[in-house]
């Protein structure tokens, strides 16, 4: 079987963050990059479905040429084959659905997992729009669950699982009222949480691999689709500062201003 994944560039939240003076976005200067924590996730479970399956995974990113260096990493983590659609523009979330949308078609995968959001905007919103646009089924926020673990170490297989016909695909979700198990027929989008599993380190053979595999580039234009933002940053601002604290000298004076002051008791 063929599955998609994605591997959007990120800001390392590592780095120190700034707000432009004008709060027309952030500095850039300085920032340094990896591949979005979620898409990784994703890039990990498709690896491992592959192993037990057999397969390809194919690794997709938009923007500008710099976003290799993230393809280039999942290649070395074992992936298959990259597809770079060269935007180096702003792009909203609909857009990306739409340039994915495409590129799913060209490659015909039987299943799409990406990361459920991307840590720098946090919109939690491309998965769903693909699923709808491609019309296939859906299962949002995969991730490993406590009451499957056991059964999932016992039986050797991870908590997202295909079907023994491939024919559909079985996904657990932490839900607000607790679990969550959906079972969806193929060809499907699922996007991953931070529980699912936890990413391999890309090995000295695999980045040396990794250098040699070919990266297909492909264009909004090529793909016949419209990337023009709907949705524009009207401005940002750091969150306000915290006020500093202060020290009481005794638990009978925090009391007294938890209840007077605080009014928390």
């Amino acid at each position: 079987m063929k599955i998609l994944v994605t591997a959007k560039r990120v800001e390392d939240p590592e780095s120190k963050i700034k707000v432009k003076p004008d709060g027309s976005g952030i500095v850039l200067e300085g920032l340094k990059y990896k591949i979005n924590p979620f898409d990784e996730i994703a890039v990990e479970e498709a690896l491992r479905l592959i192993t037990k399956h057999g397969g390809e995974v194919v690794v997709v990113s938009i923007g500008g040429k710099e976003v290799q260096e993230q393809l280039r990493h999942a290649l070395a983590m074992g992936a298959h084959k990259a597809v770079w659609v060269n935007h180096p523009g702003p792009i909203d979330p609909m857009g990306v659905a739409g340039l994915l949308q495409k590129v799913v078609e060209r490659e015909k995968p039987e299943l799409v997992i990406l990361g459920k959001q991307a840590i720098d905007d946090d919109q939690n919103q491309v998965g769903q729009y693909l699923a709808e646009w491609l019309g296939w089924s859906q299962a949002t926020f995969a991730s490993k669950v406590e009451s499957f673990e056991s059964e999932a170490e016992k039986n050797k297989v991870p908590a997202l699982t295909l079907g023994a016909d491939l024919e559909s695909v079985r996904v657990m979700r932490e839900v607000d009222g607790g679990l969550s198990t959906l079972e969806c027929a193929l060809p499907a989008v699922v996007t991953t949480d931070l529980r699912l599993n936890q990413p391999r380190y890309a090995s000295l053979p695999g980045i040396m691999k990794a250098k040699q595999k070919p990266i297909e580039e492909l264009t909004p234009q090529g793909l016949g689709v419209e990337v023009a933002p709907k949705l524009n940053v009207v401005k940002m601002s750091a969150p306000p500062a915290r006020k500093a604290g202060i020290k009481v000298k005794d638990v009978a004076e925090l009391v007294a201003k938890l209840r007077s002051e605080a009014k928390v008791i």
